[in-house]
Parts: C-alpha cells; sequence; structure tokens
C-alpha cells in the first residue's frame, strides 16, 4: 500500500497545513469588525454553530429554531453556519468563527494533528451504518474480495475514504489490487449510475438514495465489519471554557431535538421530505440507519476513536501519533444529562 500511503499522506498534509495555516492567523482580523472570536457581538453573546446537510439534529433544530428560542430566554443570539463536510468546520473552529459543530471523527484527528484548539464534548452516534461500499443492482460483486481488480469511487478526505482503506486491509486487499477514483459525491453517483466506477466507498444519505432511487446495493458497511466510526459535538475550547453555562444549554437542547426527532421519526421524516422534496422513505430510512444518540465518550467510544487515530497514523496519513483523549471532555455532557433527569 506504497502509493496509497504517499497519495492518502499528500491529501491529509495538505489539508492539515490549511488548517494550521488558519490558526496561525486566528488571532488576526479574521471576522468582521461586529464579531469578535470571544462571540460577542457590540457586547450581547452570540453562540455560533455549524450545520452541514439536511437530515441530521442540528438541520432539523435549525428549521424549527430550537436553539433560537432557548437560547433568546438567556439573551444570546444564535448564528448558523453551513458547511459541506466535516474538515471546514474546524478551519472556522481556529478561526474562532465557530463554537459547535457536529462532523465524524476523520476531521476530529485532522484539527487535532492540525492543531486547532477544540475539544469533542459528547458522542452523537457509533457511526457504524455510517459508511457503506454501494454497488449498481446488476452487480455481480459479492464480497469485499470481490472488489479485487474494480474501480472504486471515493471523496478523498472523508470518513469514506477512511472507512475504504480500513476494509480493504481487513479483506486482505492491497491498494494495488483496487483502482480508486477519487470523486465528490455529485460525481460519484453519475459514475456508479453509469457504469464508469464498480463501486462506490459513500455515507449517509448518498447511500440510502443510491439504495431507493436506482436500485443499487449495499455490499457491505460499517457494521458489519465491525467497524465503529463515532460521530462527535465538537465545541472551541476557549468558548466553552469562558461560557460553561451556554455550553451546557447548547447541549440539553442538541437533547430535546434528538428526543423528538427519535420519538418521532414518521412525524419529522415527513416534515424533511416535504421540506426537501425527497421520498419520505429515503429520509426515514436515513434517519434510523444514524442511531442518534448523545452521550459521554466512554471507554468504548475512546477506543474507537483512538484505533481511527493510529490507523491514520500507520498509513501516514498523518504525520504523528496522536492521543486523542487530548481532546475528549465529558464534564459538560455530564452536566448536561445530570440536569435533564433532575427536571424530569
Amino acid at each position: 500500500m506504497h502509493n496509497a500511503n504517499r497519495r492518502w499522506k499528500l491529501s491529509i498534509l495538505l489539508s492539515l497545513l490549511f488548517l494550521i495555516q488558519v490558526t496561525l492567523t486566528a488571532c488576526g482580523p479574521s471576522v468582521s469588525s461586529s464579531e469578535n472570536s470571544s462571540g460577542k457581538s457590540n457586547g450581547k453573546v452570540i453562540i455560533n454553530i455549524g450545520v452541514q446537510g439536511s437530515t441530521g439534529i442540528l438541520p432539523y433544530a435549525r428549521e424549527k429554531k430550537y436553539f433560537e428560542k432557548a437560547f433568546e430566554k438567556v439573551g444570546v443570539e444564535v448564528k448558523w453556519h453551513e458547511f459541506t463536510s466535516g474538515p471546514p468546520h474546524f478551519e472556522a473552529l481556529a478561526s474562532g468563527r465557530l463554537d459547535f459543530g457536529a462532523t465524524g471523527g476523520t476531521p476530529l484527528i485532522a484539527g487535532q494533528s492540525g492543531g486547532v484548539d477544540f475539544k469533542a464534548i459528547a458522542v452523537t452516534k457509533d457511526g457504524k451504518k455510517d459508511n457503506s461500499f454501494v454497488i449498481p443492482k446488476n452487480s455481480n460483486i459479492k464480497g469485499l474480495k470481490g472488489l479485487k481488480g474494480k474501480k472504486i469511487a471515493v471523496a478523498k478526505g472523508s470518513s469514506a475514504y477512511n472507512f475504504l482503506y480500513m476494509a480493504i486491509e481487513k479483506a486482505g486487499l492491497k491498494e494495488e489490487d483496487i483502482k480508486i477514483v477519487q470523486l465528490q459525491p455529485d460525481e460519484a453517483r453519475p459514475a456508479l449510475d453509469n457504469g464508469s466506477v464498480d463501486a462506490w466507498s459513500t455515507w449517509e444519505p448518498y447511500t440510502t438514495a443510491a439504495v431507493y432511487q436506482t436500485g443499487a446495493k449495499i455490499l457491505v458497511n460499517g457494521e458489519d465489519l465491525n467497524i465503529n466510526a463515532p460521530g462527535f459535538l465538537v465545541g472551541r475550547t476557549d468558548f466553552i471554557t469562558e461560557n460553561p453555562k451556554y455550553t451546557i444549554l447548547f447541549l440539553k437542547t442538541y437533547e430535546q431535538v434528538r428526543r423528538h426527532l427519535v420519538e418521532n421519526l414518521d412525524e419529522v421524516s415527513q416534515e424533511i421530505a416535504t421540506s426537501e422534496k425527497v421520498d419520505v422513505e429515503i429520509i426515514r430510512t436515513v434517519l434510523k440507519n444514524s442511531q442518534f444518540i448523545l452521550s459521554p465518550t466512554t471507554d468504548e467510544f475512546k477506543k474507537a476513536h483512538q484505533e481511527q487515530a493510529n490507523f491514520l497514523y500507520s498509513v501516514e496519513g498523518i504525520n504523528k501519533k496522536l492521543d486523542t483523549s487530548k481532546v475528549i471532555e465529558n464534564q459538560y455532557i455530564e452536566q448536561a444529562l445530570q440536569e435533564i433527569e433532575k427536571e424530569e
């Protein structure tokens, strides 16, 4: 996997160099004059929340203004910032433009490697079903070993990229046994549909959309391979340290939204499907597969996250070994859940 290692290392390190550059310039005038990195605008506290996609807890909360209603009671303004993936969250955290966000574990590892000052303040899912290999409905590929000699589409730097390498290693395949085609989801889906690639390593909601819309099949997912890939809520260290009560309120509000979504899955699925003009069965399946939780980073999740970092280091995806426990901070989620229990 020597060639794969070099390409993986190059793509990750280029991202890290950008992250480091942003971090070094974060103390400069990187935000507007009305808003500084302490999260205040003209003396009023602001919380800046990152959001991506349209089917998760935070996108739904933004649509329904859960956080606006909660923070209005304590005189705090909420601002939303939309991102296409996890890595840009950490660029924004580094520059002081973001206070909270939700991402998969791979961006956390890149952010820690790049020196971004953040904390993982809660786990939002175990991530086992998030990443999958998708194949066309008429494909004759059987099992991971059937990928030998095949073209596989994947978005570089994504959790699915990491999943691809971990999966083929489990299958006893080497990089030279497959042909990797680096494509973003909007390019990979047409390539799969027209036969330009034989398989696609991707994540939700793209997996479910391909299955429902084209009859594509899931060859294998993280649950099949017992690959834990926990997702996290992250917070900018300075903000959460200076504003513990707002951090706890953020977590309590997130839990309120999560419970409503889980307990009213059909209703929420219909709302999102109507808003996004998508088949309700796609939304329902994506939400079920996401298996949303809100938990401290337990020993199990710590181990899974550390194993991801160790794997990236072993294939030279990052250039130093990390102790991922250094960015894990459980005190806020533990207090938030205790307060919720007392209030019930």
